[in-house]
């Protein structure tokens, strides 16, 4: 990701880097680009100065700086872009934010055309273990989530996901996004994690949460605007009414669902009958920050027709299946994990090499079904 922020600032007057809260975008920022000035706009102090005084922040902060949540002043966007393009050199500003929703808003408003934007969402599989802090264990990755900071600081994620969810819910979900039903955004919270790696039912999900239909769908655009959870969709190019069209939802961080599941430890994870969607939701989320380490969108779905055969994951390239994916958190290989890619494979096209089964084990096989790899071989997949 690195190469790729360094490489759209040589190409675009500023940079976005956007994602989850304490996700590390401001380090990240940081250290790319040392010598730009880091300005914070969580500063009362300097935030009041921005919103009542724009030509005398802008003066004082001219070229080459960063400013951290700039979606909390949303006219410094109009502002940057009349400095952009009066100079017309790249690499002027960074922008960091992590309300992509309000962010998002402001950019496509003053800044469209002018502005790369990339997304930071917590430390993936790989990046744990290039940087020496390989979960012991597959449940533990699960249980302990991406966070830099719980990692960083070695913090138990029974301290960590209830402080984070608590400045989550007053910080974003009341100040910024407006919500007034703190004690029921909570529940819905909890009801939305119970629901991981499921198609949506927003019926079922607001009756258990004790909200209506459209505050449901309302609350979970929130979840995603604020990189908390997302709706992964069903893959049904060129197949028609055969296939179910709801959602799937997952969380960005499976540490955050586990504890909102008051999952106490990784041995507790083991033994859970959430176990096996949370370690889908884990390579979901995987794949996806292959993507975006890339500065690619992703191109990932799932398959379920009304027969209820079901792929965990499709993943298209040019438009295209190019592999479809089940996952098995078992640590053993078995060839019934291939029985629906297998049952399937005449209807999406698929030949050996495109099918996939991701399992909990640290070998992998190549067999006349398909390939069996570990988590750890993810990234070839989006190579």
């Amino acid at each position: 990701m690195s190469t790729k922020i360094r490489s759209l600032a040589n190409q675009f007057p500023i940079v976005t880097v956007t994602g989850a809260r304490q996700s590390g975008k401001t380090t990240l920022a940081q250290e790319l680009f040392s010598d730009f000035e880091h300005v914070s706009l969580e500063d009362p102090s300097i935030r009041d100065l921005a919103i009542n005084d724009m030509h005398s922040f802008l003066t004082r902060y001219s070229n080459h700086a960063i400013f951290d949540e700039a979606q909390r002043v949303p006219q410094l966007f109009s502002a940057l872009q009349g400095i952009v393009d009066q100079r017309g050199t790249n690499g002027q500003f960074v922008l960091t934010g992590s309300q992509n929703f309000l962010l998002m808003k402001t950019i496509s408003q003053s800044l469209a055309g002018r502005v790369a934007v990339m997304y930071l969402l917590p430390l993936s599989y790989a990046e744990l273990s290039d940087a020496g802090m390989q979960p012991k264990t597959l449940d533990d990755w699960v249980w302990r989530g991406g966070y830099p900071r719980l990692h960083a600081n070695s913090i138990s994620p029974l301290d960590f996901y209830p402080s984070y969810i608590d400045t989550y819910v007053e910080r974003d979900v009341r100040e910024e996004l407006g919500v007034r039903k703190l004690s029921q955004f909570r529940q819905f919270l909890v009801q939305c994690a119970v629901r991981t790696g499921e198609v949506i039912n927003y019926e079922s999900l607001a009756r258990d949460s004790g909200i209506d239909g459209k505050t449901a769908q309302e609350w979970l655009s929130i979840l995603e605007a604020s990189f908390i959870a997302f709706r992964l969709y069903p893959y049904y190019k060129n197949f028609g009414k055969r296939l179910v069209k709801s959602p799937k939802l997952y969380f960005y961080d499976t540490g955050l669902a586990a504890n909102l599941l008051d999952l106490g430890s990784c041995d507790e994870v083991l033994t859970s009958p959430y176990r096996g969607n949370l370690f889908e939701n884990a390579v979901a989320v995987e794949i996806i920050k292959q993507y975006q380490a890339q500065g690619r969108r992703p191109r990932l779905y799932y398959w379920r027709d009304y027969a209820k055969q079901e792929i965990d994951f499709i993943i298209e390239k040019s438009g295209n299946i190019q592999y479809a994916v089940e996952v098995k958190a078992s640590g053993s290989f078995n060839s019934h994990a291939f029985a629906t890619i297998d049952a399937l494979s005449a209807t999406l096209g698929l030949d050996r090499a495109q099918r996939i089964v991701v399992y909990g084990g640290s070998d992998s096989y190549d067999t006349r079904f398909g390939r069996t790899i570990p988590v750890s071989e993810l990234p070839q997949l989006i190579s």
